[in-house]
């Protein structure tokens, strides 16, 4: 199978401001990603998403090379609490991950 064999789908993501970006990704790899049949694609795309501003997130705050400022800090922590909302269980619990 060749990558032109391969189904795609484009998603737009779109700011507040009308700011917008395209993604567009291999059907089969968000379908693989599905917790479930009833979970959406745009469900998974935010799911990851989620998590991935949360590792980054998580990185900057306990990763970096210098200690991060209260700012870097709040937007962490609220992060942390949209991830949990969202979730239902912590990022250290989700990764098993956790300082």
């Amino acid at each position: 199978m060749t990558d032109t064999d391969v189904e795609t789908v484009t998603y737009t993501i779109e700011s507040p401001d009308g700011d917008a970006e395209e993604l567009t990704l291999p059907t089969g790899i968000v379908d693989a990603l599905r917790e479930d049949d009833s979970e959406t694609a745009p469900e998974v795309l935010g799911d990851l998403t989620m998590l991935s501003f949360a590792q980054q997130a998580h990185a900057l705050v306990h990763h970096a090379h210098e200690d991060p400022d209260e700012e870097v800090l709040a937007n962490e922590e609220k992060t942390m609490e949209l991830f949990e909302e969202r979730f239902g269980q912590t990022f250290g619990e989700m990764t098993g991950h956790s300082h």
